[in-house]
């Protein structure tokens, strides 16, 4: 691994190793190390100086919405009536359990926003209770998701 910067470059071993974790974070090292061919003590040592370089971020439970009830996905588009209010409006967005990413945009909209919900009723009450009556919000467009289709990180 080579550190130009803020860039880093990883190497082929580097590269395998992060593709066997992205498809399972909760692989043991070791079976890595076998499918690898290299010990498990260089995996540790690399997987170390991957966290340190900040390309590992982390890891995560995903949890599947759906089974817990949380069938409708929405992206919204928010309008808010200056830019000086971005950051009051991020801050309230961030009290919303719903919100799950929050994006600031060029293009017509400041702020865009996905979010999970129970059903459409939960996703308008969402929409007239919490998000349009945040102070510097002038209106919203909502598009809800049909099908996620693709969900990916970058390819290595």
């Amino acid at each position: 691994m080579k550190i130009n910067s803020l860039q880093v470059e990883i190497d082929g071993i580097d590269k395998e190793i992060l593709r066997h974790l992205m498809e399972d974070a909760r692989l043991p090292i070791l079976q890595i190390a076998n499918k690898i061919g290299i010990s498990g003590a260089a995996i540790h040592q690399r997987l170390r100086k991957l966290e340190q370089a900040g390309v590992i971020a982390g890891s995560k439970c995903i949890i599947n919405s759906k089974i817990l009830g949380y069938t409708t996905m929405a992206f919204i588009g928010v309008y808010l009536e200056r830019a000086s209010s971005n950051a009051d409006a991020v801050r309230e967005l961030k009290k919303i359990p719903e919100v799950l990413e929050c994006h600031y945009t060029t293009g017509n909209w400041s702020i865009l926003i996905k979010i999970i919900c129970k059903d459409n009723e939960h996703l308008m009450q969402l929409l007239n209770k919490k998000i349009q009556t945040i102070t510097g919000v002038s209106r919203t467009e909502t598009y809800i998701s049909l099908e996620q289709q693709i969900e990916r990180q970058i390819q290595l």
